[in-house]
């Protein structure tokens, strides 16, 4: 599945953006610290959306937070999220090796698509 991302603006506590995915309009808030990481490891804003928009897996986390996983190679895209003012705000990403998080693929906790 294909996505476009057609808007982002400042929010108080980082930037968020519209993604378009087949009908769905969705908006996703990237915090400051998330922006901060995503650079830190050299990822797009389109590469964790697409983690969070078609997970190969998704964990629950601790306080109420959820973890999606994208699997690219030997390492996998982990986005921590939770929901802000009913859209998803990533708190943290990076990009471990997928043998150390990734579960296989079969766990589902949340899906940001409806």
């Amino acid at each position: 599945m294909k996505f476009k991302r057609t808007d982002e603006y400042t929010h108080k506590r980082g930037k968020v953006y519209t993604f378009v995915v087949d009908n769905d309009i969705v908006k996703i808030l990237f915090l400051h610290h998330a922006l901060w990481r995503a650079k830190k490891w050299q990822l797009s804003e389109d590469q964790i959306a697409e983690a969070l928009l078609f997970p190969d897996e998704v964990l629950k986390g601790h306080l109420g937070r959820y973890i999606a996983h994208k699997l690219h190679g030997d390492h996998v895209v982990r986005a921590i999220y939770e929901y802000h003012d009913d859209y998803p705000a990533v708190v943290t990403v990076y990009f471990p090796y997928a043998s150390r998080y990734y579960q296989g693929g079969s766990r589902y906790e949340d899906n940001i698509l409806k």
